[in-house]
């Protein structure tokens, strides 16, 4: 037998380990940001009138997510993303903002899963997925975690609502006092995780901003002098906070972005960002601080409804996405869901679990490249107390629970056609009705009704 020469022996060698490099080197940094209350009026792109520039040229130089959904309000969102399930399947306390654990202890989340993959992984920001410590960030594979357990918090105190959970700021479980803006302690945070983490890296930073109590430095007001947003006082002093608080948010996602400049790391990181729901007309101020309340707030136009609503305004929000050299400039404007990021992330990341993960999301990676151009269709289902939401094909679905003052109704609209849900089709649609109701039907039978025994002493 004759050996094979030494030489091409060698090339082959180096080329299996160029391809193992090359497969390294693609496995990217993850920094996911998810905003607060941002309504789809809020920002730049959407011809909205407060000054978002740093996410205005992520949109134009990455992949604008136009039909990005989510849950109506917080909590569900958050279980959502950190799981790629509907937030339904954990049951009742992950359906409404809670503090309550909301994964049941061993859940694998999106952390979890890219710590086993080797990644190093951190949260800075608002994790409102259980507010005692023992349900925090570091049990559920996150190696890093600052910010405050609970929802929002006031942006100067810090504190949360009175009663059990008022003092929420913490580092790695361990409750702190800190003095600063919120918002800026966070990327303070963050920008110090970017530069500190090595690769590969998950970093997820969950604003507090721009949900209420509503405040940001006077720099960022200044940016609004002489504008004049509403003929009521009251409200245009609202509408000049509110404004502060976007251009701070947008400024601080400018920061990180610079941070990762800065270290080199920019072509190899995959930029997400979305905001949990749509955006809130107006609000008092529950927390414990002297933030004013906010007569006047976000708008979602054209989409009708805000936060805590299943129309489009509450569960169609501002997203993209973002990998210089990787994702090419383009608008997506198929469906997707906040479910869809874990197994999009741990596919890229090479996360091989011990037993199939149990998914509702899909991976839309080869939506985002533009290896595929349209996804087959499939629903997407969001529920909430006051009832739940199907979407699949162009076609939606809301189907109300029956109230003391209401019998149960359904509205059907097609949001491709009409997205400001002008026409319910209910009533002329019969057949597509049958079918969306029966569809629901059966994705909603993987839910969990019941709350875990173990959380019933505990306060929501």
């Amino acid at each position: 037998m004759t050996s094979l020469p030494r030489l091409p022996l060698l090339v082959l060698l180096l080329a299996a380990t160029a391809q193992f490099h090359v497969f390294a080197e693609e496995r990217p940094n993850i920094l996911l940001i998810v905003a607060d209350d941002l309504g789809w009026a809020d920002v730049g792109w959407h011809g909205g009138r407060f000054k978002t520039p740093h996410m205005d040229r992520l949109v134009r130089e990455g992949v604008e997510l136009d039909r990005h959904y989510v849950q109506p309000v917080c909590t569900p969102t958050r279980s959502s993303l950190l799981s790629g399930r509907w937030n339904s399947r954990f049951g009742p306390q992950t359906l409404t903002p809670s503090n309550l654990r909301a994964f049941l202890p061993g859940t694998i989340t999106l952390a979890g899963a890219l710590r086993e993959a080797g990644y190093q992984t951190a949260i800075s920001g608002k994790w409102h997925l259980g507010s005692r410590k023992e349900w925090g960030p570091n049990a559920y594979g996150f190696d890093h975690s600052y910010g405050a357990l609970t929802g929002a918090v006031d942006p100067w105190t810090h504190k949360y609502r009175a009663g059990e959970y008022v003092d929420t700021w913490h580092r790695d479980g361990q409750f702190l006092r800190e003095e600063g803006n919120a918002t800026e302690l966070v990327v303070s945070e963050a920008c110090s995780q970017i530069r500190s983490l090595k690769g590969p890296w998950f970093l997820y930073v969950p604003f507090f901003a721009v949900h209420i109590p509503v405040d940001a430095p006077e720099d960022y007001k200044r940016l609004y002098e002489g504008v004049r947003f509403h003929d009521d006082p009251a409200k245009d002093e609202s509408l000049h906070r509110f404004a502060a608080f976007v251009s701070q948010l947008d400024a601080k996602i400018g920061e990180m972005i610079s941070a990762l400049e800065q270290t080199s790391q920019r072509r190899n990181t995959l930029v997400v960002f979305t905001s949990d729901n749509g955006g809130l007309s107006s609000g008092s101020n529950p927390y414990v601080g002297n933030t004013p309340s906010s007569p006047a707030l976000s708008s979602n136009l054209p989409l009708r409804g805000q936060k805590n609503q299943l129309h489009e305004g509450g569960i169609r929000v501002c997203a993209f996405a973002n990998w210089p050299g990787t994702l090419q400039p383009s608008k997506l404007t198929t469906s997707v869901h906040a479910a869809d990021w874990m197994p999009t992330f741990t596919a890229l990341a090479g996360w091989k679990p011990s037993e199939p993960p149990r998914f509702d999301g899909m991976n839309i990676w080869p939506l985002l490249t533009g290896s595929s151009a349209e996804a087959a269709p499939r629903p997407i289902y969001i529920k909430h107390p006051s009832g739940s939401v199907l979407l699949h094909d162009g076609w939606k679905l809301i189907a109300y629970k029956a109230r003391k003052d209401a019998a149960p109704r359904q509205e059907l609209y097609h949001v491709r056609d009409d997205p400001s849900e002008t026409k319910d089709l209910a009533t002329t649609e019969p057949e597509r009705l049958q079918q969306m109701s029966a569809l629901l039907e059966e994705v909603s039978r993987g839910d969990v009704n019941e709350l875990p025994k173990d959380l019933a002493g505990f306060h929501p």
